[in-house]
């Protein structure tokens, strides 16, 4: 799989590690429910199959955050965007 980092061009994925879905959100610690909200951020998590937003990290180029948008069924990716113009 080639991934296209908006700083270094396509690179192999090899040179990326995975961190996961980029569009869940933290929830709150202060909520009332912090306890169950937490258990299922972490631990109950969708699978979906199709177009997804992933976080994946260059660590072996330009040490940045990317979000890649891939299908999971195929892998054929649409596209990256440096994770930091990325609205969560």
């Amino acid at each position: 799989m080639r991934i296209p980092c908006p700083y270094c061009g396509l690179r192999d994925a090899h040179e990326f590690a995975y961190l996961g879905d980029a569009t869940v959100k933290r929830p709150d610690p202060a909520a009332p429910d912090a306890e169950q909200a937490f258990y299922e951020y972490v631990y109950l998590r969708d699978n979906p199959a199709g177009a997804h937003k992933e976080l994946w990290y260059h660590g072996s180029g330009c040490r940045s955050w990317v979000v890649v948008e891939r299908d999971t069924r195929t892998h054929a990716i649409a596209g990256a965007t440096p994770a930091r113009e990325v609205t969560p």
